[in-house]
C-alpha cells in the first residue's frame, strides 16, 4: 500500500475576473510579470495553453540563484481550470501536479490552487513559500489588468 505523497491546497479571492487570472496563468507576457517567489526578474516565459502543449518559465530570486521549471497542460477548461505537471528542468525525476480552479465571484475570482505529488515535506513546504510569494504579485497584477482596458 502506497503512503499518500503531500499536497498543498491555497485559496485565494483575487479582485479580478476569472478571465484576466486565467490570462495571467497562460499568456507568457503576464506570467513573466508575477512568476517567482521574490522580486528577482523572470527571464522567460513560455506557454502553449492546450493538453498535450507545455510551459517554461525561467526566473531568478534576489539572492542571484536562477530557477528553470516546466511542465505539461493536462486539462485546459478556458477560464475555469488549469491542470499541468510541474517539474524543475534540474529535478525531472520529482514531477508533481498542479490543478487552478477559477470561480466567479461577485467581487472577482475564487482561485484554488493544489499543487499535489511532491517528493516529501520540505518540497511541500518550501513550494507552500514559493507559491504564497508569487500569488502577493498575482494579487497586483491581475487588479491592475482588472482597471485597465487590456482585453482578455
Amino acid at each position: 500500500m502506497s503512503e499518500e505523497k503531500p499536497s498543498l491546497k491555497i485559496v485565494r479571492r483575487l479582485k479580478a475576473s476569472p478571465a484576466r487570472v486565467y490570462a495571467a496563468w497562460t499568456r507568457p507576457e503576464l506570467m513573466a510579470r508575477w512568476w517567482g517567489p521574490d522580486a528577482g526578474p523572470v527571464l522567460s516565459a513560455e506557454a502553449d495553453p492546450r493538453v498535450g502543449g507545455g510551459f517554461r518559465v525561467v526566473f531568478q530570486t534576489l539572492d542571484g540563484e536562477t530557477h528553470d521549471c516546466r511542465g505539461e497542460y493536462r486539462q485546459v477548461e478556458v477560464d475555469r481550470k488549469l491542470v499541468f505537471t510541474w517539474e524543475w528542468v534540474t529535478l525531472p525525476e520529482r514531477r508533481s501536479l498542479v490543478t487552478i480552479q477559477l470561480r466567479p465571484l461577485e467581487a472577482g475570482t475564487e482561485m484554488t490552487f493544489t499543487h499535489a505529488q511532491f517528493s516529501d515535506e520540505a518540497a511541500r513546504d518550501g513550494h507552500h513559500a514559493g507559491w504564497s510569494g508569487a500569488f502577493e504579485k498575482l494579487d497586483s497584477l491581475v487588479a491592475e489588468l482588472e482597471g485597465a482596458d487590456v482585453g482578455d
